[in-house]
């Protein structure tokens, strides 16, 4: 899936190359006349190929793509989540080697985990459906800052559909008051101004985001800078339809006024009326 996308936004694309090979692969794209036509190169890694030395053939890889930015694109999900999708299709799981799925599931996260750490985009996919990957993907690629991608998305969920996995911070708002108690405000979400008017009625919503910007305003620069290029702040209330999709909004209005690459993302306000 995140290959057909890519691919069909003008990315070449390759399928479970060798992380040894990536160098070569990337100096003998950007030598081609046409290279600088091109939106760039995108390859996935076979897990059973990845070493300990990744975070090595990354900073080869990038010094073989003179003028590009080379970032790591990790998908992931929850222990649930893989279980299911393997039930489903009935397929083994490379590293089970006669073990059960669940182990060569753990197995995988141990042997990623220095991809992981070296990451620069995060992706859950656990509750994603192929139209919101896809949706997901175009952000992350397509119509973001200049330097390519977002540097900041801002997530609303539902506690009771899980946490992000990719989070980088967790907000939860579970603490203000409901507006899906309010029979005019059940049907609505977060983004209109309705509910909006009425969680601001209260002080403890001003207070709330005077305490969370207060937060990010350290924190933001700090990890941007010193983390990674990316950062993840999810918001969390009981559905993700009311109380987290306001919070997500009004913080995507006040740091896309500060940050190039701020993107804001409703994961759950579409399950139904919670």
């Amino acid at each position: 899936m995140t290959l057909k996308v890519l691919e069909d936004f003008g990315f070449i694309t390759v399928d479970n190359l060798p992380p040894a090979l990536l160098p070569q692969l990337f100096k003998l794209i950007s030598e081609r006349p046409e290279a600088s036509k091109q939106r760039g190169v995108v390859a996935t890694v076979d897990i059973r190929n990845v070493s300990k030395n990744f975070v090595k053939v990354i900073d080869e890889t990038s010094k073989a793509w003179p003028g590009g930015v080379v970032k790591v694109l990790f998908l992931t999900a929850s222990d649930e989540e893989l279980l299911r999708r393997y039930e489903r299709t009935r397929r083994v799981h490379p590293l089970s080697h006669g073990r059960s799925t669940l182990e060569g599931i753990l197995t995988e996260r141990e042997l990623l985990a220095p991809v992981l750490d070296r990451a620069d985009i995060i992706i859950d996919t656990s509750l994603m459906d192929l139209h919101q990957h896809r949706e997901r993907l175009v952000k992350e690629f397509f119509n973001q800052n200049d330097d390519g991608g977002i540097s900041i998305l801002i997530s609303s969920f539902g506690y009771k559909y899980g946490v992000p996995q990719d989070s980088s911070f967790i907000m939860d708002v579970r603490c203000l008051p409901n507006p899906f108690y309010v029979d005019e405000l059940k049907e609505l979400t977060g983004q209109d101004e309705p509910v909006k008017e009425f969680l601001l009625k209260f002080p403890e919503t001003h207070k709330c985001l005077e305490l969370t910007k207060n937060f990010l305003d350290f924190f933001i620069p700090q990890f941007l800078n010193n983390v990674r290029s990316q950062l993840h702040i999810s918001v969390g209330c009981t559905g993700g339809r009311h109380r987290s999709v306001a919070m997500a909004e009004w913080l995507g209005e006040i740091y896309s006024k500060i940050y190039s690459g701020v993107c804001v993302i409703h994961r759950d306000k579409g399950h139904g009326h919670q």
